[in-house]
């Protein structure tokens, strides 16, 4: 089913919407929620609680497309789960990709800085090449880690964590040309 026939179901509050989203994202945001969290159960329960969102938030939303608006939501409620247990004995690799980040990316205090900094950095991977952009989305929205990184590219370890370095190195850099400092 097309994403626009399953938000106009969740717009009818068809339960069809549940069904059809958990047929075509179910295994994707699955994906996100384990690679945060490391545990299936915990992993299953974000996905549930993902459709639970979804369909509280639409209407009045009408995501188009879908799939990266429940990735989103997934997203949120593992790092929300991730955030509330604050240990290191689950995520281990997300805790050191977030301490990656920290090292270029200022905290912001506002939503207005918030949204422009957000805008910076869409700008600053859109315009990285294609690889080098994957890789950062793998490492920093899915949160894989760089074994699993390194697999799937056909690359070393040792080359994926450079490129990271690298491309860390001119998001610092295009952060600070855009008036954001740490």
């Amino acid at each position: 089913m097309e994403d626009r026939q399953i938000v106009e179901l969740y717009w009818q509050r068809d339960e069809r919407a549940i069904a059809e989203t958990h047929t075509k994202y179910g295994k994707y945001c699955h994906y996100i929620a384990f690679n945060i969290l490391s545990n299936n159960e915990d992993a299953e329960e974000i996905v549930n609680d993902t459709y639970l969102k979804v369909w509280n938030r639409v209407p009045p939303d009408r995501p188009d497309p879908l799939k990266p608006y429940v990735g989103m939501i997934s997203r949120q409620l593992a790092f929300n789960v991730y955030n509330a247990r604050q240990t290191q004995k689950r995520g281990e690799g997300v805790s050191i990709a977030i301490l990656e980040l920290e090292e270029c990316i200022p905290s912001t205090g506002d939503i207005g800085e918030s949204t422009a900094l957000s805008d910076s950095l869409n700008r600053f991977i859109e315009k990285l090449p294609t690889k080098a952009r994957r890789i950062f989305v793998c490492r920093y929205w899915y949160a894989d880690s760089i074994a699993v990184i390194a697999k799937d590219f056909y690359m070393k370890e040792s080359t994926v964590a450079m490129l990271l370095l690298r491309t860390r190195q001119k998001l610092k850099e295009h952060l600070e040309k855009e008036g954001f400092a740490l």
